[in-house]
């Protein structure tokens, strides 16, 4: 009797064990009393090595947050994996991050097919994804009630780029050299719908295949065009390209360029000089600003915490992508959960930094329709032409 009084009080302690066991492992992982896991996937090795410098301009942000006391009695513990901008890559570093480090969200990760491979097994695991760096539409519909978007879509780009050079520049004839992918058809698309409202078409649209080496067809062709103005959406080797062999023969246009190629210090240097007086759209405020709080502050920071880090624009990026999180994890409170962190996301409301005014709701988790307009002076030195602007033809947000 007595042994079988021990076995069946051995029994339940186990089963209590085993229910503890369980309860703790259901618990919301990422985050406990001392800090919360932030994760970040991006290249920091590889030919895209350039834009891992996202990854780690969020980190400096954290090293802010930190040295300030953290937020609500929490330190930030940051994560950074490098998926070398491949996106069977991502998916394992991303799954490492999740199931092993027990990482509570994510903030940027550079790269719109490294976004798609992790996108479903993100939500699926109800982790919160704040700043993916693309614009992708498929990031924002249908709603995925976990990922938050601060880029603005190349969609309305296009369309703001468009306005700028038809008002400003009173340029009549204009012509577009895009990528052959959804980067480039989707800026190509805002800027034919914009100049439809001008009743005004492109005088030469050319597509171009982001591992062509030799476009000297394509630029004979916006030369015959007559084009006054010449809009890219396309990649920095394909714009170094079509610059010098312009020049080559010729062909002075003004270009007008998408803010995937606003980092004028590295444009200005790999295009021997040809990148000044090129135009561009701008997704932050000019690195060297001294007028905006925020970037003040923040320079002043990476001379203490990143020194070696060059000032950039996508060092800027990964700041401007995660610094939502941050406002949003202070106002979820002490009393952490994905759910209280969800709600103060989704009141989000024209939250504004070094990057465009972010609002988000229930039901629209694009964060923006606004760029600014700059300009490339000389060495590579930025001019601001234009302030935030909105898209008044976006349709994701009627």
């Amino acid at each position: 009797m007595g042994s079988k009084k021990f076995f069946v009080t051995m029994v339940a302690l186990v089963a209590l064990l085993s229910l503890t066991a369980l309860s703790s492992a259901a618990n919301p992982p990422g985050f406990d009393d001392n800090e919360i896991r932030i994760g970040q996937w991006g290249p920091q090795t590889g030919p895209a090595a350039p834009w891992g410098s996202v990854a780690r301009g969020s980190k400096l942000l954290f090293d802010i947050v930190n040295e300030e006391g953290g937020i609500n009695g929490r330190k930030i513990k940051y994560f950074i994996r490098d998926d070398m901008y491949n996106p069977a890559q991502t998916s394992a570093v991303v799954k490492e991050l999740v199931e092993r480090q027990g990482v509570f969200a994510f903030v940027g990760g550079v790269g719109a097919a490294c976004g798609m491979a992790v996108k479903d097994y993100l939500s699926k695991n109800k982790i919160v994804w704040v700043g993916p760096s693309a614009a992708d539409d498929n990031f924002i519909e249908p709603l995925d009630p976990y990922l938050f978007a601060v880029y603005p879509l190349y969609n309305d780009e296009g369309s703001i780029l468009a306005k700028y050079i038809v008002e400003k520049l009173k340029s009549t004839k204009i012509a577009m050299l895009y990528q052959n992918d959804a980067y480039g058809k989707d800026g190509l698309e805002g800027a034919k719908k914009r100049l439809a409202t001008y009743k005004m078409q492109f005088v030469a649209e050319i597509p171009v295949e982001p591992t062509e080496k030799d476009l000297g067809s394509q630029i004979l062709r916006l030369k015959n065009s007559g084009a006054e103005t010449v809009m890219m959406f396309v990649g920095p080797t394909t714009a170094v390209i079509a610059l010098k062999t312009s020049a080559n023969v010729g062909f002075k246009p003004q270009w007008v360029s998408s803010n995937t190629l606003s980092d004028y210090p590295l444009m200005f240097k790999i295009t021997g000089g040809l990148w000044e007086g090129v135009i561009t759209g701008a997704f932050g405020e000019i690195p060297s600003s001294t007028t905006n709080k925020y970037m003040v502050k923040y320079r002043e920071a990476a001379k203490r915490f990143a020194p070696q880090e060059r000032w950039g624009t996508f060092y800027l990026a990964g700041l401007l992508f995660a610094d939502p999180i941050v406002d949003a994890l202070k106002r979820a409170g002490r009393n952490l959960s994905t759910e209280s962190l969800l709600k103060a996301l989704n009141s989000v409301k024209g939250h504004q930094t070094i990057g465009p005014p972010v609002t988000w709701t229930e039901k629209q988790h694009q964060g923006t329709d606004s760029v600014m307009i700059q300009k490339c002076g000389p060495n590579g030195s930025y001019i601001d032409l234009q302030g935030w602007t909105k898209n008044d033809l976006a349709t994701w947000n009627k």
